[in-house]
C-alpha cells in the first residue's frame, strides 16, 4: 500500500460491512499491516501476513523473535453505556461525528490476541477493569509501568504478554513504533485526559462539562496521531 493510498479520513464500519471493523475490515487490516510491518528498535524486521482465525481478521508475525497473532483493537471511547447521559447531551450530531473521527485509523492500535491460559486478553482487560474502563491513557500509564517494573491494574495481564512487549526494548521503544508520542510528554510521562488519581480514583467523567473535555481531548490525540502516520509512511519500510 503506497501513501496515496493511504486515508487517515477512511471510516472503517462501511468496509465491515455495519459489523466491528476490528474483526471484519479487510481494509483496516491492511493499514495495520502497512504501519507496522517495519523494523523494530533492535534492528529485526516485524514483518505481518494477513490472516483469519475464523471469521475474524488478524495479522501474524513469526520469525526467530516468536510467534505473535495481533488483532485490531479501539482507542477512543466515548463510554456511551456507562455515560449514556452525558452521550445523549452531546447530541446526534455530535455523536456521528466523534464515532467517524475517532474510529479512523489513528484511533485504532494492535495487541496480541491469543488469549494465555484461557484468561482475558489485554483488549478484554483494559475493557473490564473497573480502574481502566477502556481509557486508552490509563493503559498506555500501565503499559510504561510495565517496562519501568511498576505495578498497575494491568500488571498480570501485561506480564503475561512480556515477550510482545520485549520486542520493543523499552517504554520509549514501544511509543516510537506504534506513533504514540502525542500522548507522551517530553519527559516520557504519559499526558492523561482527566487528572489522574494513581488508579485510585473514579476513572470516568464526573460531569457534562469534564465528559465534553474527555472526549474532545481523545479526538485531538487520533487527529495527531493520524498525521504522524501519514508522516512515516515517506520513511518506513512498504510492504
Amino acid at each position: 500500500m503506497s501513501a496515496e493510498q493511504f486515508d487517515v479520513t477512511t471510516d472503517f464500519q462501511e468496509d465491515s460491512g455495519r459489523r466491528d471493523p476490528d474483526a471484519y475490515s479487510p481494509l483496516l487490516q491492511s493499514y495495520h499491516q502497512r504501519l507496522w510491518s517495519k523494523r523494530l528498535p533492535g534492528g529485526a524486521m516485524f514483518m505481518l501476513s494477513a490472516e483469519r482465525v475464523g471469521s475474524v481478521r488478524v495479522l501474524r508475525h513469526s520469525s526467530v523473535l516468536g510467534d505473535f497473532v495481533l488483532s485490531s483493537d479501539t482507542l477512543a471511547n466515548s463510554n456511551r453505556g456507562r455515560l449514556r447521559t452525558y452521550y445523549e447531551q452531546m447530541g446526534e450530531e455530535s455523536n456521528v461525528a466523534w464515532h467517524r473521527d475517532g474510529g479512523t485509523i489513528g484511533g485504532r492500535l494492535i495487541f496480541p490476541r491469543n488469549r494465555i491460559d484461557g484468561r482475558q486478553t489485554i483488549n478484554q482487560r483494559r475493557g473490564t477493569h473497573a480502574r481502566i474502563r477502556d481509557r486508552f491513557d490509563l493503559t498506555l500509564e500501565a503499559i510504561r509501568r510495565h517496562y519501568a517494573g511498576e505495578e498497575s491494574p494491568l500488571s498480570f495481564t501485561l506480564n503475561s504478554y512480556a515477550s510482545f512487549f520485549a520486542l520493543f526494548e523499552t517504554f520509549a521503544g514501544y511509543v516510537d513504533f506504534f506513533l504514540l508520542q502525542d500522548l507522551v510528554d517530553e519527559k516520557g510521562g504519559v499526558k492523561f485526559y482527566l487528572p489522574f488519581g494513581a488508579y485510585e480514583s473514579s476513572v470516568l467523567p464526573s460531569s457534562f462539562e469534564q465528559y465534553r473535555e474527555f472526549r474532545q481531548r481523545q479526538l485531538e490525540f487520533v487527529a495527531a496521531r493520524n498525521e504522524r502516520m501519514m508522516d512515516a509512511l515517506d520513511t518506513d519500510l512498504p510492504v
